[in-house]
């Protein structure tokens, strides 16, 4: 079986028609970077904001004709409602009596601080959206988001987790999940399933070493698509699990998803709060209510001895959420088991349910739930069918 070559999907591609009906979707430059891995094929189709619904037709199409390319396994094709595309739009000839687009399904409601923003659809059967995040790398944010995610679990509610670190996945091996996930109708991914879990992550999708070139159209289509094309079910919570920073993920999270809220992890340590309090400056702006800080590597006990360190220092997320006025959730300890359970994709919630540790992080998850659960009461969902 020869390999796929981007020159060879876009000569395919060349078959589909813009909205004009009368150029092409690569000619009128709607394709974004192609990116092939493992027989796959990734792309997204830049359409104008008002007209994605009206379009959907046509990524429909382009999605087929690479399906039925030789030696393709698979095709990630979703719409990137790109506001610069309007531009084009009065160039381009609207299709005779297009469609009118039926109310999409909206949970905005969860977050009642603010009216939802246009744009914004949820996905049905999901009954809250929150984000796990981060300024930086390195402070146990992928952890915590897991063990939260089974600490709602625990505490009798249905979940989900969605993997948005394009770049570095690691939900594969924190939940210990190998293989790739089924397709229904060649469309519709199945997420793969541990402790209880439903899991999407792009780590299903490509090969744990492969790097992922991708620029930021790239990374919004694809999060959209794990997102919205993969049959969760009845959920009463999907946890995000956010990529370290303020970059294209988080900006796509944060605007086009109805999220109830954000979960910010933190260290103790100054230079880890300047980076925590970007990531919260960011949801803020955007509209997405915080809904606390969990102090991470709060404190060490030495196993042999019992004597506690502050290795990184200690209350200083406490300070900052007092300071900024969002609640704390919670000081989670440095803990060589909590290292060894990730690594072996055992989580502590899972694995040790009676434990201290687990303890803290139900306990998390009652606060976390306890504020969602307080935006329901005051703003009831409406959903809608198409």
């Amino acid at each position: 079986m020869t390999d796929v070559t981007k020159e060879q999907v876009l000569e395919t591609l060349k078959t589909v028609r813009g909205p004009d009906l009368e150029h092409d979707i690569v000619e009128l430059g709607m394709v974004s970077d192609v990116f092939i891995s493992d027989g796959k094929v990734y792309f997204s189709i830049t359409v104008p904001a008002d007209r994605a619904k009206e379009l959907e037709p046509m990524r429909l199409a382009a999605e087929r004709v690479i399906k039925e390319m030789p030696g393709v396994k698979g095709a990630l094709v979703t719409l990137t409602a790109d506001k610069k595309a309007a531009a084009a739009a009065p160039a381009a000839r609207p299709a005779p009596n297009p469609p009118h687009g039926h109310p999409g399904h909206d949970h905005g409601a969860h977050a009642p601080q603010q009216p939802p923003r246009a744009g914004k659809i949820g996905v049905p059967g999901i009954g809250a959206i929150i984000a796990v995040a981060s300024g930086k790398g390195g402070v146990g944010k992928s952890t915590t988001a897991v063990n939260l995610a089974l600490g709602l679990l625990a505490n009798g509610l249905r979940v989900g987790i969605l993997d948005a670190d394009i770049y570095g996945p690691s939900m594969p091996r924190l939940l210990k999940i190998s293989g790739r996930p089924t397709q229904i109708d060649g469309r519709i991914i199945n997420p793969m399933e541990n402790y209880g879990l439903k899991v999407m992550s792009m780590g299903f999708l490509v090969d744990e070493e492969t790097a992922m070139i991708w620029r930021g159209p790239m990374v919004q289509s694809a999060l959209l698509q794990m997102l919205r094309e993969v049959a969760w079910g009845e959920l009463d919570v999907l946890v995000v699990d956010m990529p370290p920073g303020t970059g294209d993920a988080q900006l796509t999270m944060a605007q086009q998803v109805p999220l109830a809220g954000a979960v910010i992890v933190s260290t103790p340590q100054d230079l880890a709060l300047i980076d925590a309090r970007k990531g919260l400056n960011m949801f803020r702006k955007v509209e997405v209510p915080v809904l606390g800080i969990v102090e991470n590597m709060s404190y060490f006990i030495a196993p042999d001895t019992g004597t506690r360190y502050d290795i990184f220092g200690h209350g200083g997320a406490r300070r900052e959420a007092e300071r900024i006025g969002v609640p704390f959730l919670g000081e989670v300890p440095l803990t060589m088991n909590i290292r060894e359970t990730s690594d072996a994709g055992t989580p502590l919630v899972a694995s040790e349910p009676n434990g201290v540790v687990a303890g803290i992080y139900r306990g998390i998850a009652a606060k976390v739930w306890e504020q969602i659960a307080g935006q329901s009461q005051r703003a009831a969902p409406t959903i809608v069918f198409e």
